[in-house]
């Protein structure tokens, strides 16, 4: 079966992109048993917005990572972080580039597209090309767009806004399956936009415990924390994005707090917030908060290793209250108990694993108190981790959840050939 993805921040061998490593888990999965796929994927930064020096000045650009696996590198503007505008034109800069590499520049015919959202635009491209090739597609939602987008600022024009649910309404109606990683997904589409639940599948995000394995074989914790300063602190770990929705100003609140105790804030990642994080903990003075740029899947393995807890962090709305976060995954196979800042179906997922602790987003003094109950209680770290670990392993592995999700494609290339053949 050849399996066309489009995916604009589909991370590349050095881990650059900065979207999540979910769909390179996901192909390298879908290969071992036999499948093709080409991606369509974008050439700038998610969070920061910068582009790699080898794809300047080009459209197109196709790299072949694997015999099965071509990755199609498509022009993005790099006003995406100039400005609202800017980040519009680079949204859409996506949609004609892509558009045309799926027109033009694919190596074989697809059985199936499969579109990840968000951006909601990247189904402009995917709608197009099953139309003009008589291809079907899935459809999968990350995020609710457009509302993540408007809670966050990032779509604030009436008129886009309003063609934003239009779109995505046409999208949602003309795709064969509609993919959403939480619960909430689900009951949000067949409750309030009116999507059948026999059109929606549930493939959450999870956890890759082969690659944890493999990052960790042979790793000196004590010899990674000494080098990076940790020495004897409580680590509280943050990895991701460092964006307007993240809201990292909560660590640094903390860590003023937390100023004469032994206990050490670390984020590693990148995003538009980040200079302003840095330069708000050097006029507080603070000397108990590093910051650290992105690095590759494997590094982040030993961040979380050599930490004691994991933090997943959002702002308070509603919209966050539908999502699952990337990284409370990877602390989960890391064995890291978690301070949960973010309320909802992620509050659920650490209340039902018996993982870590909630504390109420933008909360400083609530997050304050989980980690002194962690510090003040050790052995939590250990049995929260194990408990965390035991659970992901059985609800959310990631080469269970890639069977799956192959599984239901390809019955439903199957029923649609049947169908094409009884017509």
């Amino acid at each position: 079966m050849n399996i066309l993805l489009i995916h604009q921040y589909f991370i590349d061998k050095e881990g650059n992109f900065g979207g999540g490593v979910r769909f390179n888990e996901m192909t390298a999965e879908w290969i071992k048993e036999g499948h093709n796929v080409e991606v369509l994927a974008g050439t700038v930064h998610y969070a920061d917005g910068h582009k790699l020096p080898q794809y300047k000045g080009k459209f197109i650009c196709k790299e072949k990572y694997s015999e099965n696996l071509t990755v199609i590198r498509c022009h993005v503007s790099e006003a995406y972080n100039v400005n609202y505008f800017g980040r519009l034109w680079a949204y859409f800069s996506f949609v004609f580039s892509s558009l045309f590499a799926g027109l033009f520049s694919l190596k074989a015919k697809s059985d199936i597209i499969l579109a990840t959202s968000p951006p909601l635009f990247v189904g402009i491209t995917c709608y197009i090309i099953s139309k003009i090739k008589r291809i079907p597609y899935v459809f999968e939602v990350r995020d609710l767009w457009p509302e993540s987008a408007i809670d966050t600022g990032v779509l604030t024009n009436k008129y886009i806004i309003k063609l934003s649910y239009w779109f995505e309404e046409k999208i949602y109606k003309n795709a064969q399956k509609i993919n959403v990683l939480t619960p909430a997904f689900r009951e949000i589409l067949v409750t309030k936009k009116n999507i059948p639940s026999s059109k929606i599948i549930l493939i959450p995000n999870a956890a890759d415990f082969s690659m944890a394995d493999t990052a960790l074989k042979n790793f000196n914790r004590e010899e990674f924390r000494t080098k990076h300063g940790f020495n004897d602190k409580l680590v509280i770990l943050y990895v991701g994005a460092h964006g307007l929705a993240n809201g990292l100003i909560l660590m640094i609140n903390a860590a003023e707090k937390m100023k004469n105790k032994d206990v050490l804030f670390v984020t590693v990642g990148d995003g538009m917030q980040k200079k302003s994080l840095i330069a708000e903990a050097e006029r507080r003075q603070l000397n108990n908060i590093k910051f650290y740029d992105p690095v590759p899947k494997t590094e982040i393995y030993k961040f979380i290793a050599a930490s004691d807890i994991g933090t997943s962090i959002l702002l308070r709305n509603d919209t966050f209250k539908t999502i699952y976060s990337n990284k409370t995954f990877d602390y989960m196979s890391g064995k890291k108990p978690i301070i949960m800042a973010i309320d909802g179906v992620s509050k659920k997922l650490v209340e039902d694993a018996e993982c870590g602790l909630y504390a109420e987003p933008e909360n400083v003094d609530e997050f304050v108190r989980c980690v002194r109950f962690f510090a003040e209680n050790k052995n939590k770290i250990i049995e929260y981790g194990e408990n965390g670990y035991k659970y992901a392993k059985k609800h959310f592995d990631r080469k269970m959840l890639a069977h799956k999700y192959l599984v239901e494609i390809e019955d439903l290339v199957s029923d649609i050939r049947k169908k094409n053949n009884h017509t």
